[in-house]
């Protein structure tokens, strides 16, 4: 399939080295991704629909979600930068469910830990629905593809 992330990156710009926990999530999203995604970068005025596979690399700039999409051969395809206003509560919600969950995961009954892994996963979800609305006109991605870039750009927050 062509429209679809065949590498990505995470630029980070930050001396604070992840935790376990989250050196964890970063490389079970990476891994997800990169198995399954659906990534497109919609025709724009001037040119048709760009064909994939993309290396897409994930950075904060000046306040800013920047996605630099380059060609499998790394040619450079466009970079789109989106404000990182939308993010910031759903985020903040995020680090906190996570951090929960991080810690009930050492000390809770199963039963306790499925709950604040729901609300967990809910949170997620809105991540998610977030970035796909940031994205229209941009990039096309499926949910699980939004909701795995969505945990990138929260491993970009935590560094």
């Amino acid at each position: 399939m062509a429209n679809r992330i065949c590498h990505i990156e995470i630029d980070h710009q930050s001396a604070i080295p992840p935790t376990a926990e989250i050196e964890q999530e970063r490389q079970v999203a990476i891994f997800d991704l990169l198995e399954e995604n659906s990534f497109a970068l919609p025709p724009r005025e001037g040119r048709g629909p760009v064909e994939g596979p993309f290396r897409v690399t994930l950075a904060i700039r000046e306040g800013r979600l920047v996605f630099d999409i380059r060609s499998e051969s790394d040619e450079k395809l466009g970079e789109f930068h989106l404000s990182l206003g939308p993010f910031r509560q759903v985020v903040k919600d995020y680090f906190q469910i996570c951090e929960s969950y991080f810690d009930a995961v050492k000390r809770l009954p199963p039963s306790q830990i499925e709950a604040i892994d729901m609300a967990r996963r809910g949170i997620h979800n809105e991540g998610a629905r977030v970035l796909k609305e940031r994205l229209e006109g941009k990039a096309e991605v499926d949910i699980d593809t939004a909701r795995r870039l969505f945990t990138l750009i929260c491993v970009l927050h935590w560094g």
